[in-house]
């Protein structure tokens, strides 16, 4: 994977992260079920990524990445 991609998966869990400590609902960022919680999806750099989002946890787990196709 290119690191250029890794860096900003980096960067954006580091965000989700952030935005969870200031009380924000990241169970609905990204794309997912419309009813939030489960598995979401997030855009990166031309790939994306998977997490799942623990509020009570306080916990973001990410569970597959996805380099842009033309690095694959």
């Amino acid at each position: 994977m290119p690191a250029k991609f890794v860096a900003e998966v980096e960067r954006l869990a580091a965000e989700l992260v952030d935005l969870a400590s200031m009380g924000a609902d990241i169970a609905n960022m990204g794309v997912g079920p419309k009813a939030g919680g489960g598995m979401r999806e997030l855009y990166a750099d031309g790939g994306y990524f998977y997490f799942l989002p623990l509020p009570r946890m306080r916990l973001i787990v990410v569970t597959r990445i996805t380099p842009p196709f033309k690095d694959l």
